[in-house]
Parts: C-alpha cells; sequence; structure tokens
C-alpha cells in the first residue's frame, strides 16, 4: 500500500477529486498549505496599489490519499497528464510506503481497510 501526497494550486482541486473518484480512491484529506519553492515570485501591490513587495512565501493545497500499489502508476501518469501546465509552480508528488492500515470501526486491515 502507498501513500500519496500532492502539493497542488487550489483551483485544481476539483480536477484532482474527479480523477481520484474516477480511480475509485475512496478516501481524501486535504488542507492549506504555506511554503517556498521553485516557483517564479510576482510582485503584488500593497495598500492602494502604490507600494509593491515581492512574496516569500506562496499558498498550496496538499492532498493525502492511501491507495493499494497496483494503482499508483495510473494515478500519477494521470494526474501529471491532467494539470500539468510545464511550469514550476504546477506542484509536487511524493509516494510514501505504508507498512500497515487498521480501520478502528470494522477492524480490517491492508486493502480492505482502506
Amino acid at each position: 500500500m502507498k501513500r500519496i501526497d500532492l502539493i497542488i494550486p487550489h483551483e485544481r482541486l476539483q480536477e484532482v477529486n474527479e480523477l481520484l473518484h474516477k480511480h475509485e480512491v475512496g478516501g481524501m484529506s486535504f488542507y492549506d498549505i504555506k511554503g517556498r519553492g521553485k516557483a517564479k515570485r510576482e510582485p503584488v501591490a500593497v495598500g492602494r496599489g502604490v507600494m509593491r513587495y515581492i512574496p516569500e512565501f506562496g499558498f498550496r493545497t496538499k492532498i493525502e490519499v492511501l491507495v493499494s500499489d497496483s494503482k499508483v502508476k495510473e494515478i500519477v501518469e494521470d494526474v501529471l497528464k491532467t494539470i500539468s501546465t510545464g511550469s514550476a509552480s504546477d506542484g509536487k508528488i511524493f509516494i510514501y510506503d505504508v507498512l500497515e492500515t487498521y480501520d478502528i470501526g470494522t477492524k480490517e486491515k491492508g486493502d480492505a481497510a482502506v
């Protein structure tokens, strides 16, 4: 089993959600994050537009999903095909091994718990 973390622009959240539904991913967690990366930083107008500054940190959405090993490659390929524009600000995908999974309510484990 794998955990896929996607860091994407918030505007792309609905597209990724639909893509995960298409791949029958059961659950998804997401939250807003702040940070910095390779994306080009643009000046922002402050006050009445007289002053400008370049923000150090940007805002993104982080999505976390658990999937079986057999689904990882096709999900990643679909995400890359769907939301990639070729820009450094498109986001990142991280994949982690998950050793064990348990459903507290049903007491199932492994893929059945997801």
